[in-house]
Protein backbone atom coordinates (compact mmCIF):
# COMPACT_ATOMS: atom_id res chain seq x y z
CA UNK A 1 0.00 0.00 0.00
CA UNK A 2 1.56 3.71 -1.27
CA UNK A 3 0.82 6.28 0.85
CA UNK A 4 0.53 9.26 -1.59
CA UNK A 5 1.18 13.05 -0.10
CA UNK A 6 -1.20 15.63 -1.39
CA UNK A 7 -0.02 18.99 -2.64
CA UNK A 8 -2.96 20.75 -4.00
CA UNK A 9 -2.29 24.71 -5.55
CA UNK A 10 -4.58 27.18 -5.91
CA UNK A 11 -3.50 30.54 -6.60
CA UNK A 12 0.26 29.48 -6.64
CA UNK A 13 -0.03 28.16 -2.69
CA UNK A 14 -0.41 24.93 -1.32
CA UNK A 15 -3.82 24.45 0.57
CA UNK A 16 -6.28 22.55 1.42
CA UNK A 17 -10.03 22.71 0.81
CA UNK A 18 -13.09 21.23 2.72
CA UNK A 19 -15.13 18.54 1.09
CA UNK A 20 -13.46 20.19 -1.94
CA UNK A 21 -15.19 23.97 -1.42
CA UNK A 22 -13.16 26.82 -3.06
CA UNK A 23 -14.43 29.11 -0.56
CA UNK A 24 -13.32 26.80 2.42
CA UNK A 25 -9.47 27.09 2.05
CA UNK A 26 -6.78 26.58 4.56
CA UNK A 27 -3.46 27.21 2.96
CA UNK A 28 -0.41 25.53 4.35
CA UNK A 29 2.34 26.65 2.20
CA UNK A 30 3.23 29.60 -0.53
CA UNK A 31 5.57 27.23 -2.20
CA UNK A 32 3.33 24.27 -3.37
CA UNK A 33 7.21 22.87 -4.79
CA UNK A 34 8.46 23.30 -2.02
CA UNK A 35 5.85 21.11 0.05
CA UNK A 36 6.61 18.16 -2.20
CA UNK A 37 9.84 18.43 -2.16
CA UNK A 38 9.42 18.19 1.71
CA UNK A 39 7.36 15.01 0.91
CA UNK A 40 9.98 13.50 -1.38
CA UNK A 41 12.90 13.95 0.59
CA UNK A 42 11.12 12.52 3.53
CA UNK A 43 10.78 9.36 1.25
CA UNK A 44 7.33 9.84 -0.34
CA UNK A 45 7.01 7.26 -3.16
CA UNK A 46 5.10 9.44 -4.98
CA UNK A 47 3.31 12.50 -5.34
CA UNK A 48 0.01 13.45 -5.46
CA UNK A 49 -0.98 16.94 -7.24
CA UNK A 50 -3.92 18.86 -8.04
CA UNK A 51 -4.07 21.87 -10.11
CA UNK A 52 -7.35 23.04 -8.32
CA UNK A 53 -7.09 26.25 -9.86
CA UNK A 54 -7.33 23.81 -13.26
CA UNK A 55 -9.86 21.52 -11.87
CA UNK A 56 -12.38 24.57 -11.55
CA UNK A 57 -11.63 26.47 -15.03
CA UNK A 58 -10.93 23.39 -17.14
CA UNK A 59 -7.51 24.60 -18.31
CA UNK A 60 -4.28 23.65 -17.05
CA UNK A 61 -3.83 26.87 -15.15
CA UNK A 62 0.11 25.63 -12.94
CA UNK A 63 1.68 24.09 -15.57
CA UNK A 64 5.68 25.45 -15.49
CA UNK A 65 5.24 24.92 -11.72
CA UNK A 66 3.99 20.81 -12.50
CA UNK A 67 7.29 20.97 -14.33
CA UNK A 68 9.43 22.05 -11.79
CA UNK A 69 8.21 19.66 -8.68
CA UNK A 70 8.64 16.82 -11.60
CA UNK A 71 12.14 17.79 -12.33
CA UNK A 72 13.05 18.50 -8.39
CA UNK A 73 11.23 16.14 -6.70
CA UNK A 74 12.99 12.75 -7.91
CA UNK A 75 9.57 11.03 -6.96
CA UNK A 76 6.91 10.10 -9.48
CA UNK A 77 4.16 12.10 -9.98
CA UNK A 78 0.26 11.65 -10.29
CA UNK A 79 -1.60 14.80 -11.51
CA UNK A 80 -5.09 16.05 -11.79
CA UNK A 81 -6.90 19.22 -12.56
CA UNK A 82 -7.46 20.48 -15.96
CA UNK A 83 -6.63 17.71 -18.15
CA UNK A 84 -9.53 18.16 -20.16
CA UNK A 85 -7.83 17.39 -24.11
CA UNK A 86 -5.63 14.92 -25.29
CA UNK A 87 -3.10 17.88 -26.05
CA UNK A 88 -2.92 18.63 -22.54
CA UNK A 89 -2.50 15.24 -21.30
CA UNK A 90 0.03 14.87 -23.93
CA UNK A 91 2.14 18.23 -22.47
CA UNK A 92 1.99 16.96 -18.87
CA UNK A 93 3.44 13.15 -19.49
CA UNK A 94 6.50 14.97 -21.56
CA UNK A 95 6.75 17.80 -18.63
CA UNK A 96 7.64 14.96 -16.21
CA UNK A 97 4.37 13.54 -15.01
CA UNK A 98 4.31 10.07 -14.67
CA UNK A 99 -0.09 9.47 -15.12
CA UNK A 100 -2.45 11.64 -14.93
CA UNK A 101 -6.12 11.57 -13.05
CA UNK A 102 -9.11 12.64 -15.22
CA UNK A 103 -12.53 12.96 -13.97
CA UNK A 104 -14.33 15.52 -15.77
CA UNK A 105 -14.07 14.05 -18.99
CA UNK A 106 -14.14 10.45 -18.14
CA UNK A 107 -17.52 11.66 -16.93
CA UNK A 108 -18.57 13.80 -19.36
CA UNK A 109 -16.97 12.75 -22.63
CA UNK A 110 -16.11 9.18 -22.94
CA UNK A 111 -15.05 8.59 -26.34
CA UNK A 112 -12.55 11.78 -25.35
CA UNK A 113 -11.46 9.70 -22.90
CA UNK A 114 -11.27 6.18 -24.43
CA UNK A 115 -9.02 8.72 -26.80
CA UNK A 116 -6.56 9.89 -24.23
CA UNK A 117 -6.14 5.87 -22.49
CA UNK A 118 -5.67 5.03 -25.88
CA UNK A 119 -2.90 7.48 -26.91
CA UNK A 120 -0.84 7.27 -23.50
CA UNK A 121 -1.26 3.54 -22.20
CA UNK A 122 -0.87 2.75 -18.48
CA UNK A 123 -0.89 6.70 -18.04
CA UNK A 124 -4.75 7.74 -16.92
CA UNK A 125 -6.76 7.12 -14.15
CA UNK A 126 -10.24 7.77 -13.28
CA UNK A 127 -10.61 10.22 -10.32
CA UNK A 128 -14.29 9.16 -9.27
CA UNK A 129 -15.36 11.67 -6.62
CA UNK A 130 -18.76 11.19 -4.88
CA UNK A 131 -21.25 12.58 -2.46
CA UNK A 132 -23.72 9.76 -1.04
CA UNK A 133 -22.79 7.83 -4.21
CA UNK A 134 -23.71 10.40 -6.19
CA UNK A 135 -20.70 11.14 -8.43
CA UNK A 136 -19.28 14.82 -8.92
CA UNK A 137 -17.90 16.56 -11.85
CA UNK A 138 -15.96 20.04 -13.08
CA UNK A 139 -13.91 20.63 -9.80
CA UNK A 140 -16.57 18.79 -7.50
CA UNK A 141 -19.08 21.38 -8.06
CA UNK A 142 -21.21 19.69 -11.14
CA UNK A 143 -23.66 16.29 -10.45
CA UNK A 144 -22.73 14.21 -12.81
CA UNK A 145 -25.84 12.28 -12.45
CA UNK A 146 -24.16 9.11 -12.34
CA UNK A 147 -23.04 6.42 -9.43
CA UNK A 148 -20.02 4.65 -9.25
CA UNK A 149 -21.78 1.38 -10.87
CA UNK A 150 -22.93 3.35 -13.81
CA UNK A 151 -19.55 4.33 -15.15
CA UNK A 152 -17.34 1.37 -13.98
CA UNK A 153 -17.48 -0.91 -16.77
CA UNK A 154 -17.21 2.08 -19.72
CA UNK A 155 -14.20 3.43 -17.70
CA UNK A 156 -12.57 -0.33 -17.55
CA UNK A 157 -13.01 -1.04 -21.21
CA UNK A 158 -12.09 2.86 -22.29
CA UNK A 159 -8.30 1.61 -20.42
CA UNK A 160 -8.16 2.97 -17.40
CA UNK A 161 -5.00 2.04 -15.59
CA UNK A 162 -6.19 2.97 -11.99
CA UNK A 163 -9.26 4.49 -9.73
CA UNK A 164 -9.25 7.52 -7.31
CA UNK A 165 -11.97 7.21 -5.01
CA UNK A 166 -12.90 10.16 -2.90
CA UNK A 167 -15.68 10.50 -0.36
CA UNK A 168 -16.25 14.48 -0.58
CA UNK A 169 -17.93 14.94 2.46
CA UNK A 170 -14.75 13.25 4.11
CA UNK A 171 -12.64 15.16 2.25
CA UNK A 172 -10.45 17.62 4.19
CA UNK A 173 -12.51 16.89 7.25
CA UNK A 174 -10.36 14.27 8.66
CA UNK A 175 -13.63 12.50 9.73
CA UNK A 176 -12.50 8.92 8.88
CA UNK A 177 -12.46 6.62 5.59
CA UNK A 178 -15.16 5.05 3.75
CA UNK A 179 -14.04 1.65 4.60
CA UNK A 180 -18.12 0.10 3.32
CA UNK A 181 -17.63 2.21 -0.24
CA UNK A 182 -13.78 1.09 -0.66
CA UNK A 183 -14.77 -2.29 -0.17
CA UNK A 184 -17.44 -2.33 -3.07
CA UNK A 185 -15.59 -0.84 -5.33
CA UNK A 186 -12.41 -3.00 -4.66
CA UNK A 187 -14.85 -5.89 -5.25
CA UNK A 188 -16.46 -4.52 -8.15
CA UNK A 189 -13.12 -3.93 -10.54
CA UNK A 190 -9.59 -5.03 -11.08
CA UNK A 191 -8.28 -2.10 -10.98
CA UNK A 192 -6.11 -0.24 -8.44
CA UNK A 193 -7.86 1.63 -6.34
CA UNK A 194 -6.55 4.66 -4.32
CA UNK A 195 -8.36 5.94 -1.91
CA UNK A 196 -8.82 9.69 -0.31
CA UNK A 197 -10.84 11.35 1.85
CA UNK A 198 -11.04 10.64 5.37
CA UNK A 199 -7.62 9.82 6.41
CA UNK A 200 -6.68 11.30 9.19
CA UNK A 201 -3.98 9.26 11.25
CA UNK A 202 -2.26 6.02 11.63
CA UNK A 203 -5.81 4.45 12.56
CA UNK A 204 -6.90 5.04 9.18
CA UNK A 205 -3.96 3.32 7.31
CA UNK A 206 -4.75 0.59 9.66
CA UNK A 207 -8.33 0.47 8.83
CA UNK A 208 -7.36 0.40 4.85
CA UNK A 209 -4.74 -2.12 5.18
CA UNK A 210 -6.93 -5.05 4.63
CA UNK A 211 -7.91 -4.06 1.50
CA UNK A 212 -4.56 -4.23 -0.08
CA UNK A 213 -5.60 -7.88 -0.38
CA UNK A 214 -8.68 -6.61 -2.63
CA UNK A 215 -7.16 -4.39 -5.02
CA UNK A 216 -6.28 -1.16 -2.83
CA UNK A 217 -2.75 0.55 -3.99
CA UNK A 218 -3.20 2.76 -1.57
CA UNK A 219 -4.15 6.12 0.31
CA UNK A 220 -4.05 9.70 0.03
CA UNK A 221 -3.11 11.92 2.75
CA UNK A 222 -3.12 15.75 2.82
CA UNK A 223 -4.51 17.76 5.48
CA UNK A 224 -3.65 15.17 8.11
CA UNK A 225 0.11 15.32 7.42
CA UNK A 226 0.02 19.63 7.32
CA UNK A 227 -1.57 19.26 10.46
CA UNK A 228 -0.06 17.00 12.12
CA UNK A 229 -2.88 14.28 13.14
CA UNK A 230 -0.41 11.99 10.76
CA UNK A 231 3.25 12.19 11.40
CA UNK A 232 4.35 11.14 7.75
CA UNK A 233 7.10 9.21 8.53
CA UNK A 234 5.37 7.22 10.69
CA UNK A 235 2.66 6.39 7.65
CA UNK A 236 5.04 6.04 5.07
CA UNK A 237 6.83 3.05 7.70
CA UNK A 238 3.70 1.60 8.24
CA UNK A 239 3.28 1.57 4.50
CA UNK A 240 6.15 0.07 2.95
CA UNK A 241 6.31 -1.84 5.91
CA UNK A 242 2.99 -3.86 4.41
CA UNK A 243 5.03 -3.98 0.74
CA UNK A 244 7.31 -5.63 2.18
CA UNK A 245 5.20 -8.15 4.41
CA UNK A 246 2.94 -8.67 0.81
Amino acid sequence: MILFPAVDIKDGRCVRLEQGRADAVTVFGDDPAESALKWARLGAQWLHIIDLDGAFSGLPRNFELVKRICAEAGAPVQLGGGVRDLATARAYIEAGVTRLIIGTIALEQPELFAEICAALPGKVGVSLDAVDGRLKSRGWVADAGLTVADVLPRIEAAGASFIIYTDIKRDGMQSGVNIPALTALCEATKLPVVAAGGVTNLDDLKHLAPLAAKGLQGAITGRAIYAGTLDFAEGLAFTKGLQQAA
